[in-house]
């Protein structure tokens, strides 16, 4: 019987289009950190580095502890100063990325809804961001972050999708078995790969990512208000 639904964000409740996305928060991004001295296209070179290890972190280090490490490799250890500054940037400069989002209603619709059926949430949005960037990106998307009984962020993850470690971990952080979990998602890859250590899915395919073109019609499928009935099978 499933008791949590995991909820995917970029693409799933945030309408967007990933490569647009990534160039608007990269560009806001430099615009932050070259008055101190850090040159954007090295800059966003190495950020893309960053991300790659923690995306291939296997190690005992949260995603946070990783990005830093490698950070510092490149920028030196005066780079630790920056993390406030980095901090406040999600605050205030990283809202310019929300000009090439989308928004769909029935986002926060479906999310109230299934609360209100007794439903525990997740936002299982990949780690490779701090809290407060996924807590900015359901405000742009209309969910209230209070919602969520528990936020996957590089802060408390020690992998990233489309590791299946990362759903064990979340396991492990509930308390329960892979069968009362119910993953949502529009990455074919990252999301629906869930199911290979027993959770049940669900692929949401507006914003549809597949790189490696599978057959979705192994995966159930449709909109939210079909998600919805989807769900009264629990």
């Amino acid at each position: 019987m499933v008791r949590h639904i995991l909820f995917d964000l970029d693409g799933t409740l945030l309408p967007m289009k990933l490569e647009d996305f990534v160039k608007a928060y990269f560009l806001s991004l430099t615009k932050t950190l070259a008055p101190l001295g850090y040159d954007p296209k090295t800059l966003v070179n190495n950020m893309w580095l960053c991300s790659e290890a923690m995306v291939k972190n296997a190690s005992e280090m949260t995603n946070e502890q990783i990005f830093w490490k490698y950070f510092a490799d490149v920028y030196g250890e005066k780079a630790y100063a920056h993390k406030p500054l980095l901090d406040e940037y999600y605050r205030t400069g990283f809202s310019e990325a929300k000009r090439v989002c989308g928004y769909d209603p029935s986002a926060a619709r479906t999310i109230d809804a299934l609360r209100e059926r007794g439903f525990k949430l997740t936002l299982a949005s990949n780690p490779i961001f701090p809290k407060i960037a996924q807590q900015i990106r359901l405000g742009w998307a209309g969910v209230d972050p209070n919602a969520f009984d528990l936020y996957t962020s590089y802060e408390n993850m020690h992998s990233c999708k489309p590791n299946p470690e990362y759903y064990r971990e979340i396991v492990r952080l509930l308390d329960c078995d892979p069968s009362d979990c119910l993953m949502v998602g529009n990455d074919v890859e990252e999301d629906m790969i869930a199911r290979t250590i027993g959770m049940h899915v669900y692929l949401l395919p507006k914003c549809l990512i597949n790189r490696k073109n599978k057959d979705i019609s192994q995966y159930p499928h449709g909109d939210f208000d079909e998600l919805l009935r989807f769900a009264e099978n629990f």
